[in-house]
């Protein structure tokens, strides 16, 4: 599906990064931290053809925010570097004071991104989709939620009532379905591989789990379905939108078969589905294993300029309480 090229005097869409707060990793690792960079100059380039994209400095995520998802004693161990060598492998990073910044700086972007789409009805995190970590764990590469730390956020400034979260990324939303199960304010949809990590899947409002090996058609055609019944039932506010890179073929964890061309079709399908319905979008990257962190880049990319496209869609929504 081919992308039309949007107006450029026309754009306007707030995106964070948080790459300025690196991720030490031991050599070797397979979390390939060096593509959020190579994002941000991606789209500094576009920027510089004339694209409105503005990168906005993210604030660190505060305990306070994080205390309404996550369990105090939790939060605790992770900023004291008091994790368990159990919990550490278990999310997969070695502690580290850069890697407590890193964390709160991306959870932050995620709040950021959520206030900037009520404005602006399309924001982005250049980061994040931390979909693992549960009330009182982190797993799979992440350290606290940043989607469900958003939404409560939203919530607590009395600017939402409700969320809906599409969670696009290969691989299950455990922790954000064990935070939000039985709350009927914040609805979440998972597509995901079936037998993909994570081996204990939590209940989603919505799971829609895909055999290996899915392509394009069967992909998009299982999807659409899934978003229009979610914002059905959900009646959001705001849609937090996971854009994960790893249902692509060429993914090395993701083990299903879309082509680029399908995930920014997916892309597509989710914004115009929440633009027709009203609803700003605050996008978060998700994961993306690629070898070549360039094929990573492409389809974060794409997504990003598809959005500013569509920047402005749904800002005019009434917020809770406005007359």
């Amino acid at each position: 599906m081919a992308m039309s090229s949007p107006d450029k005097e026309s754009l306007r869409v707030r995106l964070f990064p948080s790459d300025r707060y690196p991720l030490p990793l031991p050599e070797g690792h397979r979390f390939p931290a060096a593509k959020y960079a190579a994002l941000r100059l991606r789209l500094a380039r576009l920027r510089a053809d004339g694209v409105g994209f503005e990168f906005v400095e993210p604030h660190a995520a505060t305990d306070d925010e994080l205390l309404r998802v996550h369990d105090r004693a939790y939060v605790g161990r992770v900023l004291a570097g008091t994790l368990t060598p159990a919990e550490v492998r278990r999310i997969g990073f070695p502690w580290s004071d850069a890697l407590v910044e890193r964390s709160l700086r991306s959870t932050g972007a995620a709040v950021d991104a959520a206030a900037a789409a009520l404005e602006d009805g399309i924001a982005a995190s250049l980061a994040g989709g931390t979909h693992h970590a549960g009330p009182d764990w982190g797993e799979g590469f992440c350290v606290f939620n940043d989607t469900a730390v958003a939404a409560r956020e939203m919530q607590a400034r009395g600017l939402v009532r409700r969320v809906v979260i599409l969670d696009c990324d290969v691989h299950q939303g455990n922790g954000t379905a064990a935070i939000f199960a039985g709350d009927e304010s914040v609805f979440t949809m998972s597509i995901h591989g079936a037998k993909n990590f994570p081996l204990r899947k939590h209940a989603s409002s919505l799971d829609v789990p895909l055999d290996d090996g899915v392509g394009d058609e069967a992909y998009l055609a299982a999807l659409g379905p899934a978003v229009a019944e979610s914002l059905d039932r959900g009646r959001p506010d705001l849609v937090l939108y996971i854009a994960g890179a790893d249902p692509y073929e060429g993914d090395r964890l993701g083990r299903l078969a879309v082509s680029k061309q399908g995930l920014l079709a997916r892309d597509r399908l989710v914004l115009e589905a929440a633009r027709r319905a009203g609803v700003p979008v605050a996008i978060v990257c998700g994961g993306g294993y690629c070898a070549e962190i360039e094929s990573i880049v492409d389809i974060h990319a794409a997504t990003m300029l598809l959005a500013a496209g569509m920047v402005g869609a749904g800002s005019a929504r009434e917020l809770p309480g406005s007359s």
